[in-house]
């Protein structure tokens, strides 16, 4: 008798990744030759990215047949969301308090001083005023994300005052939003090529000479990562009183795509799908929550901001008051949610956050090298964050199926 065994998407994605990093290692000469394969790869996944999350949220809007409950399921997604994020950037303070990856550490300002990376101020309020967009077709054009939730959240408000008359309106959404997932599912079978290629091109171009040079940066925040990781077990835990280990195996899935995407809205799709069909997290939590969390939570980034702050303080010497230490979680948290949750983000945001507590911004560049990997590990807790707080929301509402979940 024959047996053949047939590779489930995630772990061909894996081998993507392993094979990756040996064909970048043997032949980091040839990387700029396989990279286009990854960059339309990455193209395919962002040409869908902007409907996925408008039909998406409509979808997810109209279909809640109690009105009442979407204030409320949206309150409770925004507060958990704002919450785990204010406590992720304590959590990367605190262990760059307690392994001080700083100390020890000496890099010459004097080579990166004419890097052009400019501090940003921010501000909240105009933050939020950019939300609304002035133009549909500029936000929809431009991938302003936060603008299209915006625009996506208050058709789906404006299709449920209409009324019975809307249906028609409600089913074409519903059916594009399915033909967009259909789409993006043919996409996904890519995504070992995918991760092959970005991995090798990642590790060939970059190498490890400048992971051993800041290897204390790269260990502090590896452990806080892995921390955080459990730390949303232990959310799922106490609010649902389940087992979070389905939720770990079965997160395993989109987990890698987002390792090898370095993109919370590159992977949203994959996340998606298994938040419905194998976690047991209801149509209308993974279609409105999920896409919510990927545009306004980023626990992995919130520590990466703060915990490079407090090592850049620590490498140059400073020592920072009681309410410099206010000032970073407060713009840190900001700058997270306002980040656009795609590769390099940090580079933009992190300045900003330095800046607030007159730490010079020169040091951002040395981060430039190292900068994918750490993205990489910040993306997947990004997205299992949004994952953990969807599931715990949908258990809150009594629409989760633990039949599913378990399974």
């Amino acid at each position: 008798m024959r047996y053949t065994m047939t590779l489930k998407l995630w772990h061909k994605v894996i081998l993507g990744l392993i094979l990756g990093i040996v064909f970048g290692l043997s032949a980091p000469g040839y990387v700029t030759y396989i990279k286009p394969v990854g960059d339309v790869f990455l193209r395919m996944i962002k040409m869908v990215i902007v409907p996925l999350i408008f039909f998406s949220l409509v979808s997810g809007i109209t279909s809640m047949s109690d009105p009442s409950s979407l204030g409320r399921v949206g309150m409770k997604a925004v507060v958990a969301f704002w919450g785990t994020t204010f406590f992720a950037v304590l959590f990367g303070i605190t262990v760059a308090l307690v392994i001080k990856p700083g100390e020890g550490v000496h890099i010459d300002f004097g080579a990166v001083a004419n890097n052009n990376i400019e501090a940003k101020s921010f501000d909240i309020v105009k933050m939020f005023i950019n939300m609304v967009p002035d133009n549909v077709m500029g936000a929809f054009a431009e991938g302003n994300v936060l603008q299209v939730v915006f625009f996506a959240i208050f058709t789906g408000f404006t299709i449920n005052t209409i009324g019975t008359g809307a249906e028609k309106i409600k089913d074409l959404c519903h059916a594009i939003s399915k033909m967009v997932l259909r789409m993006i599912s043919c996409i996904m079978l890519l995504s070992p090529y995918g991760a092959f290629a970005l991995t090798a091109w990642v590790v060939g171009t970059q190498g490890i000479g400048v992971m051993i040079s800041l290897s204390k940066l790269v260990m502090a925040v590896s452990m806080a990562m892995v921390c955080q990781y459990l730390i949303f077990g232990v959310l799922i835990y106490v609010c649902c009183r389940i087992s979070p280990m389905p939720f770990y195996r079965k997160s395993l899935e989109y987990q890698v795509v987002a390792f090898s995407t370095s993109s919370s809205k590159a992977t949203l799709p994959t996340t998606m799908q298994v938040c419905r069909e194998r976690m047991g997290v209801s149509e209308s939590s993974t279609s409105f929550v999920l896409p919510l969390g990927a545009s306004i939570n980023m626990d992995g980034f919130a520590i990466n901001l703060g915990l490079c702050t407090i090592f850049f303080a620590q490498m140059m010497g400073v020592t920072l008051a009681p309410h410099d230490y206010v000032v970073i979680v407060i713009t840190a948290t900001l700058g997270s949610i306002g980040g656009a949750g795609i590769p390099g983000a940090s580079l933009i945001m992190l300045p900003m956050v330095l800046s607030s507590v007159n730490l010079p911004i020169e040091g951002v560049a040395i981060l430039a090298g190292i900068d994918r990997i750490l993205d990489m590990l910040r993306t997947t807790i990004n997205i299992t964050g949004d994952a953990t707080i969807t599931l715990i929301v949908d258990h809150s509402e009594g629409t989760l199926d633990k039949q599913k979940y378990f399974s």
